[in-house]
């Protein structure tokens, strides 16, 4: 079934106005020696049925999705549960189809949803100020860096080893452009090392709690020391995560970024996501992308505006401390709804089933002869040493219908010595499930 959307008088119509005879008369100022001569090596056209089906043979292929797979693998996306009340109340067409809020008299009800996703966000963080989220936990944590260097006037910034090596890749390309000098800090038993570490003209600190290896850092000691050297902290945080440990405003931290895939989100073969975004008050002028703020219009009713800041700042270029000018509405009302449903008992809930399985897991890995990396305190994600390669492992595993896991490396993790697996666990994961993991693991990797 071929589609053309013009129809032979549609053609014709065209040339006559551009005064041409025929269609190749359209790129007759393009040299002929550029110009593909023949037919393109395409297959033949099929229904839409027998494409549909077509691609989900190919796709049935790839094994290592959540859907075909018990996953273990986190890193930043988990299996989490995701309510029926969630999927349904974010598909309604006032949401999926909603106008953009810059002009208010159209979009009260986004504006007031995401609303309620920023008071969430403050709540979780203990932070003043949370914006309207940004396009996932990595260009939160450039926009992070963004706004402490801005704010300290100094350009050198630490990040720790513990944050996901793809994002700390992320801020490492964008400081190419702004001029940031960006340092890694290693680790020391899995958790940031500032021991030796020379804090002279610091704007900022940014470290991971938990860590890309699971890893419980110390917020509150790093607080003091960025406190100390007028630095700003950084915490990377997991919301989950946020519900049951201390949150990163009553840790110290000044600002506070996260991936909130894990709030309604299904792994969706890594996108789209969400950036969480939160900071004390005394830096909301400086607040990446959207602001939403509460006011009253003419008559005395409640209303809802973006506010401190517009779209004209965002295009100052070099000037500028951002130039996000949007956002993830969709995924942030999502997200909205998904917190909404579980509510304050709802997530710690699911927060403590994760780590009491993750405990239980860690418990059966040892006795069957596997290490853990390091014996800091863990929540829901930890890591084993794996004496082969870890993606050797995560691949045989794969075919036993299980995804073990993440493969993690000395060379990208500064700090560890050793090749690791790191092991997640949800809500989701059964006893049954553990189990056969720490059997299919024994046969392949010990």
């Amino acid at each position: 079934m071929n589609f053309s959307p013009h129809t032979t008088e549609d053609v014709r119509s065209m040339l006559n106005f551009l005064g041409l005879d025929d269609l190749s008369d359209l790129y007759g100022h393009i040299p002929k020696e550029l110009l593909f001569h023949g037919k393109l090596n395409l297959p033949d056209g099929l229904s839409e049925f027998d494409a549909k089906t077509h691609i989900l043979e190919i796709s049935g292929k790839n094994l290592q999705h959540g859907n075909t797979l018990v996953c273990f693998a986190g890193g930043g996306s988990y299996d989490h549960d995701i309510s029926a009340a969630t999927n349904s109340l974010a598909s309604r067409s006032e949401f999926v189809t909603a106008y953009t809020p810059y002009q208010p008299e159209v979009a009260q009800g986004v504006l007031q949803a995401l609303f309620e996703f920023q008071t969430l966000v403050t709540r979780l963080t203990a932070l003043d100020v949370s914006n309207a989220s940004l396009y996932d936990g990595a260009s939160s944590l450039v926009e992070a860096v963004n706004l402490a260097t801005s704010h300290a006037k100094k350009e050198r910034v630490l990040l720790s080893a513990g944050i996901h090596p793809n994002w700390r890749q992320v801020v490492e390309t964008f400081a190419i452009g702004t001029g940031h000098q960006v340092e890694t800090l290693p680790l020391r038993n899995g958790i940031t090392d500032l021991s030796d570490v020379d804090m002279t003209n610091v704007a900022a600190i940014a470290v991971a709690s938990p860590n890309a290896l699971g890893f419980l850092e110390r917020i509150d000691n790093l607080a003091n020391t960025a406190k100390e050297n007028k630095a700003l902290l950084i915490q990377v945080f997991d919301p989950i995560a946020a519900s049951v440990l201390k949150s990163p405003g009553a840790s110290g931290a000044d600002i506070a970024v996260g991936e909130g895939q894990s709030l309604g989100m299904p792994l969706s073969y890594g996108g789209p996501y969400l950036g969480l975004f939160a900071v004390k008050s005394e830096y909301v002028r400086l607040i990446p992308g959207r602001l939403v703020g509460e006011t009253v219009d003419k008559l005395g009713r409640k209303a809802y505006v973006t506010t401190l800041r517009s779209r004209e700042q965002d295009i100052r270029r070099e000037k500028a401390s951002s130039n996000v000018c949007t956002n993830q509405t969709l995924i942030a009302i999502r997200a909205a709804i998904q917190m909404s449903w579980l509510g304050t008992n709802g997530i710690k809930e699911v927060a403590k089933i994760s780590a009491s399985s993750a405990h239980y897991l860690a418990n059966q890995l040892v006795q069957a002869g596997f290490a853990l990396a390091y014996d800091s305190p863990f929540l829901y994600e930890f890591s084993i040493k794996i004496k082969i390669d870890p993606e050797e492992v995560v691949e045989a595993v794969c075919y036993e219908g299980m995804l073990p896991g993440i493969a993690r490396y000395p060379h990208e993790i500064p700090g560890i010595s050793s090749n690791l697996l790191t092991i997640a666990t949800t809500e989701k994961r059964t006893k049954d499930e553990m189990d056969r993991l720490v059997s299919i693991l024994k046969k392949i990797a010990l």
